[in-house]
């Protein structure tokens, strides 16, 4: 997937929109086939560092209520920041605070709940303007962000937490190129910002490719004001990293270290450009 063509009114840096709408019902269905098909021992082992595949599950089923209270319902009620408190840590201690909460609740009937309540956020997020304001996207650097980019990244949030129930369950990345291929465009819609601090000439440009059938080419242009995943692209490159899709899902959400992707890209050109591009990070962290 090549994004040099325009975006959304002013979010054009951000590259071109992505419609991530038709994509809610089969991630959502493919968690729910993953959860019914776990043996009882495996909700016990650990999906990320401190939380169970139970855990998980808690939290992603959070996720969905507090999608559908916010912008289905209007409800305002629910944890806030504390004065002084960091968005990142009071996202880390909301999140921590539920998944606590949920530790009576059974899979079984963690598993039904999700069921239910996640079948009616993939109709919220069907129903939505990808045209219309709404959250910001703090890793894209876009706050508002156009509609299209936050259901983007929530559909990126429940891939990516299911491919860790995966992992921790024995069972390697989901291989349908259809949802891993829009995942890894949109954790690219990360570039620009993450090269905001990469002072560069007007017009120097950095390359991401990423191989395979989920892969794709992404190109970051510095304008002066910001890097720009907007055209033009240009054919000669300052600096290109070339990623396989495991090594950039996993950079993206910090399954791995910036360095350790390092070793493993292919880099061509100015290699301290390129390994500005490899400190790249697409979810709060």
């Amino acid at each position: 997937m090549d994004t040099s063509r325009g975006g959304g009114a002013g979010h054009a840096w951000l590259g071109a929109p992505i419609d991530a709408r038709p994509l809610f019902a089969p991630e959502h269905a493919a968690l729910m086939a993953l959860l019914r098909d776990l043996a009882p021992v495996d909700w016990g082992r650990e999906a990320v560092p401190g939380w169970t595949v139970r855990d998980l599950a808690a939290h992603i089923l959070g996720d969905c209520y507090g999608r559908l209270a916010r912008a289905r319902d209007g409800h305002r009620g629910g944890p806030s920041p504390a004065p002084g408190e960091a968005l990142e840590a009071f996202i880390h201690r909301a999140n921590a605070e539920w998944v606590a909460a949920f530790a009576r609740v059974s899979p079984a009937a963690l598993t039904d709940t999700l069921d239910l309540v996640g079948g009616q956020t993939v109709r919220y997020f069907e129903a939505t303007d990808p045209d219309s304001p709404s959250l910001g996207v703090s890793w894209a650097g876009a706050d508002p962000a156009p509609m299209w980019l936050d259901s983007a990244r929530e559909l990126t949030e429940f891939w990516t937490h299911r491919q860790q129930i995966r992992h921790a369950a024995g069972r390697g990345t989901d291989p349908d190129p259809r949802l891993w291929s829009v995942v890894l465009d949109t954790f690219m819609r990360a570039l620009p910002h993450t090269l905001r601090a990469v002072d560069a000439p007007v017009g120097t440009q950095l390359r991401v490719r990423i191989d395979g059938p989920a892969g794709g080419t992404w190109t970051a242009t510095a304008t002066g004001e910001r890097w720009s995943l907007a055209p033009p692209a240009g054919e000669h490159p300052a600096a290109t990293v070339e990623l396989d899709p495991e090594t950039a899902w996993r950079l993206c959400t910090r399954g791995i270290a910036p360095d350790d992707a390092l070793t493993l890209a292919r880099l061509h050109g100015d290699r301290e450009l390129a390994a500005a591009a490899c400190r790249i990070v697409s979810i709060v962290h």
